[in-house]
C-alpha cells in the first residue's frame, strides 16, 4: 500500500500499475472517497471495492467546501494512522491523502463548483444549502484525479448517492457509481464518525432514529394504502415521544432516488419511498434513512 499525496504522482502510479494488469473480469480502479476516521462502515465499502476492482483507490480528505462557517470542520474527528491501518487490512493500493493546498491551490475553495438543482434543495440541502455544492465539486475533481471504473458510497447519506449519481449522468462521466448498504450497531445506530461526540445518554436515545425507521417499515407493510404525510408524522412523533434530548432538523418521506414530494401511495402502485431524517443530539447531527421498494 502506497500513501500519495500529489495529484500528478498517484495519476503516475495508477498508469504503472494499470500497464502491469491482465485483462481480468473485474474493473481495473475501484475509488472510495471519504474524509477519513474510518468504521466499518467504510471498511465494508473498500470491502466491495476490492472485490470488484483490480485496484482500489481510497482518498482520505476532509473537504472545507462543504462545510458551512457555522459547521464542524475544525471538530470533524481525524486519526490518520488508524484509517491507515485499516485500509491496509481491507487491501487497498493507494492512499490519496491530499492537503487543502493540493485539491484548492491558493485558497480553501475553488473558482469552479459542480452545481445539481433540485434534489440538492431538500432534505439536507435544506438547511445546509452550500453542503452539496461542495460534495460535488470535490467528488467531481476526485473522479477526474483517479479516472476510476467504479466509485463506492454507502446509503447511509442516500441523498448524496442520489446527487453523485444525477451528477455523474448528467454529465456523461464514465464511472459507476456503486450504492452500498448502511451498516450498523448490533443495537441499530447507523456507524458515523460523528458518534464519537455522543454523551453515553445521547448515544443510548440515539436509537430512537433506527426505532422509528423500522415503525415505518412495519406501518408500510401494514398500510397497502397510506397517506405520505400520516407516516412522516408517525416518525416524528415516535421521535419526540422516545426521546427528551432528540431535536429534529427535518423528518421526509420522498420518492426515491428522484427526491420528489408525493401525497398519497395507493395499493399495488410501484414506487421506491425514503423515509429520511436528520437529528441533533447536543452539537451532533445524526442523518439516518430507510429505503423501501412497494409493489414490487
Amino acid at each position: 500500500m502506497e500513501v500519495i499525496q500529489s495529484i500528478a504522482l498517484l495519476r503516475s502510479k495508477l498508469e504503472e500499475k494499470k500497464e502491469t494488469l491482465g485483462t481480468g473480469l473485474k474493473a481495473p480502479v475501484g475509488l472510495v472517497p471519504t474524509m477519513g476516521y474510518l468504521h466499518e462502515g467504510h471498511a465494508s465499502l473498500l470491502k466491495a471495492a476490492r472485490e470488484a476492482s483490480e485496484i482500489v483507490v481510497l482518498s482520505i480528505f476532509v473537504n472545507p467546501l462543504q462545510f458551512g462557517p457555522n459547521e464542524d470542520l475544525d471538530r470533524y474527528p481525524r486519526d490518520t494512522e488508524r484509517d491507515l491501518k485499516v485500509a491496509e487490512a481491507a487491501g487497498v493500493d493507494f492512499v490519496f491523502l491530499p492537503q487543502v493546498e493540493e485539491m484548492y491551490p491558493g485558497s480553501r475553495s475553488s473558482r469552479t463548483k459542480v452545481s445539481v438543482s433540485e434534489i440538492t434543495s431538500v432534505l439536507c440541502g435544506a438547511s445546509r444549502p452550500l453542503h452539496f455544492d461542495g460534495v460535488t465539486t470535490v467528488v467531481a475533481k476526485l473522479l477526474n484525479i483517479v479516472q476510476p471504473d467504479k466509485a463506492f458510497f454507502g446509503l447511509k447519506d442516500a441523498q448524496q448517492v442520489a446527487v453523485i449519481s444525477q451528477m455523474v449522468s448528467d454529465l456523461n462521466m464514465p464511472v459507476e457509481i456503486v450504492a452500498c448498504p448502511i451498516l450498523r450497531e448490533e443495537d441499530g445506530l447507523a456507524l458515523s464518525s460523528r458518534n464519537v461526540f455522543l454523551s453515553p445518554e445521547q448515544r443510548e436515545q440515539a436509537l430512537v432514529l433506527s426505532r422509528s425507521l423500522n415503525l415505518a417499515e412495519t406501518w408500510m407493510m401494514e398500510h397497502p394504502s397510506f397517506a405520505v404525510e400520516d407516516l412522516r408524522k408517525l416518525i416524528q412523533e415516535f421521535i419526540t415521544a422516545h426521546s427528551s434530548l432528540a431535536e429534529i432538523d427535518y423528518v421526509e418521506v420522498l420518492t426515491y432516488p428522484q427526491l420528489d414530494k408525493i401525497d398519497t401511495v395507493f395499493s399495488g402502485e410501484t414506487v421506491t419511498l425514503i423515509a429520511a431524517l436528520a437529528v441533533k443530539f447536543g452539537s451532533t447531527r445524526l442523518i439516518d434513512n430507510l429505503i423501501l421498494s412497494l409493489g414490487k
